[in-house]
C-alpha cells in the first residue's frame, strides 16, 4: 500500500493559500487535492459537485457525523458545515498520490493531529495585518463589516502559527510559489 503523505495549506483569509495550492496541483503530478463536503449552496452554475466540493444536505452531513465518516469537519457559519471525508483521503491515496488541503486554520490543525508525521502543515501568512487589508480590499468581494469580520478573525487565526510545521510568508508570489514547491518536494521525497 502506497504510504501516501497529506500536505496541509492553512492561512487567514486572502494570504494567498489557494493561489498556492492551485500552483503546486498544476505543477506536480504527485498530489491530488481533496475535496471538501460542505452543506452551502452551489455558487452560480460554475460549482460542479464531486470537483469543487460535495454538496451535501445538513441531513446528510449530520448521518456522516454519526458514522464518524470525516477526517475532520466544523461548523464555519451557523448552519454551513464544512468537512473532510475519510474516504476522499483513501481516494487520493489509492491513485498513488499524496494529499493536498486548502483549508482555514482551524481545519489545518485538525487536519495535523489526525495524520501526525503523515503530514506537513504549512501556516501561510501575509507580511502584516496591512498587507492583508490590502489584499481582501482589492478582491471587491466585501463590504466594510464584513472586512472588519476577516480581518478580526484572520488576527486570531494568527496567533496559531507556532501550531504549524512550518511558516511560509506571502511577500513576493513567485518567491513564494518557489519555496511551497521545495517544501513539498522535500517532504514527499521527490529530488529536482
Amino acid at each position: 500500500m502506497h504510504e501516501g503523505k497529506a500536505i496541509i495549506f492553512s492561512a487567514p483569509s486572502g494570504a494567498g493559500k489557494t493561489t498556492i495550492v492551485h500552483h503546486l496541483l498544476n505543477n506536480n503530478p504527485l498530489l491530488g487535492f481533496s475535496i471538501s463536503a460542505c452543506t452551502r449552496d452551489r455558487r452560480g452554475r460554475s460549482e460542479v459537485n464531486g470537483k469543487d466540493y460535495y454538496f451535501l444536505t445538513p441531513a446528510e452531513f449530520k448521518d456522516k457525523i454519526d458514522n464518524d465518516e470525516f477526517v475532520e469537519w466544523e461548523e464555519v457559519y451557523p448552519g454551513n458545515f464544512y468537512g473532510t471525508l475519510k474516504s476522499e483521503i483513501e481516494r487520493i491515496w489509492k491513485s498513488g498520490k499524496h494529499v493536498i488541503f486548502d483549508v482555514d486554520v482551524k481545519g489545518g490543525m485538525h487536519l495535523k493531529e489526525y495524520f501526525g508525521d503523515r503530514a506537513l502543515a504549512v501556516f501561510v501568512r501575509v507580511p502584516s495585518m496591512d498587507a492583508l487589508r490590502e489584499r481582501l480590499q482589492l478582491r471587491d468581494t466585501e463590504s466594510s463589516d464584513s472586512l472588519s469580520q476577516r480581518l478580526f478573525k484572520a488576527e486570531f487565526e494568527m496567533s496559531f502559527e507556532d501550531q504549524f510545521d512550518v511558516t511560509l510568508v506571502n511577500e513576493n508570489l513567485e518567491d513564494t510559489l518557489e519555496k511551497a514547491s521545495e517544501m513539498v518536494n522535500n517532504f514527499i521525497g521527490v529530488t529536482a
